[in-house]
């Protein structure tokens, strides 16, 4: 799969490239955007500045250009990544339901089924609708 360049009389970017391997012959960073440029026919903006920055530290070099290559680099967009959301707890505690729970065993410590349903509490599995009424219900059987 081959991707062709933009068809233009004038390709700055392949100028600039062979303006770099005649002046830095063994630097692996230009031969390597050179051969990708050849056969992909574009480079990414990095590169590009890479290539740039390479470029502005050849002597007697046209200003021209490396002006024209900046403004290749400034015309294409700047690609951020965003940042991840903020992470939330997947359950969050009924806090009824702990005030519920800490009245009767208070009360009555050894009450068997508050204490299953502390457990279910203090370890982050949530209350059903049915679980949250039964305490309500032992709260007023017990007078409390």
């Amino acid at each position: 799969m081959q991707v062709h360049k933009k068809s233009s009389d004038v390709d700055i970017v392949n100028e600039v490239l062979e303006a770099c391997i005649m002046a830095y012959p063994v630097s692996s960073f230009v031969i390597s955007i050179y051969q990708q440029y050849q056969k992909r026919g574009s480079l990414s903006k990095k590169q590009l500045q890479g290539l740039l920055g390479k470029a502005s530290q050849i002597e007697n070099f046209s200003q021209s250009k490396l002006a024209t290559l900046e403004a290749v680099i400034k015309k294409m967009p700047n690609r951020f990544k965003s940042e991840l959301p903020e992470t939330k707890p997947l359950y969050e505690k009924d806090k009824v339901a702990g005030e519920l729970i800490n009245i009767i065993l208070a009360k009555y410590p050894q009450h068997k089924r508050v204490l299953f349903l502390q457990s279910k509490y203090e370890t982050n599995q949530p209350l059903s609708l049915m679980e949250v009424d039964e305490l309500k219900k032992f709260k007023q059987l017990l007078k409390l």
